[in-house]
């Protein structure tokens, strides 16, 4: 199984966000934390001083803050459907044709990367 973490500010409107792309709610105990599942990928959502763990500020008082390009990586069965489908969600592009692959960058609500691809051929 694959991990992957995201720092959010809302992690309720996050997880309204997650969910459709197909994960589901495998743990929500507090609004500071949920973890999420597809398939094979576990994702933390956490928000930035949320009491302890990943949201907790740095020791010079840095707190940790969503965006930047590292991603997960969504397969999908076509990535201009799945566009269609997300009507209303920020795409940081429209699809690109790349190699070996077709795929958008979509925004979850905090600004955070989720690359859905589609191999070609």
């Amino acid at each position: 199984m694959a991990r992957f973490r995201y720092i959010v500010h809302d992690v309720d409107q996050a997880i309204v966000f997650y969910e459709r792309l197909g994960f589901t709610v495998e743990m929500h105990p507090g609004p500071g934390f949920a973890m999420l599942r597809r398939d094979d990928l576990q994702l933390a959502l956490n928000v930035p001083g949320g009491g302890g763990g990943a949201g907790q500020a740095m020791p010079d008082g840095t707190l940790p803050e969503p965006g930047g390009w590292s991603r997960i990586m969504l397969e999908v069965d076509d990535v201009a459907a799945e566009v269609d489908r997300l009507a209303g969600a920020t795409f940081r592009s429209g699809v690109i044709e790349g190699r070996g692959v077709r795929q958008v960058i979509v925004e979850d609500p905090s600004g955070n990367a989720v690359e859905l691809f589609t191999p070609l051929g």
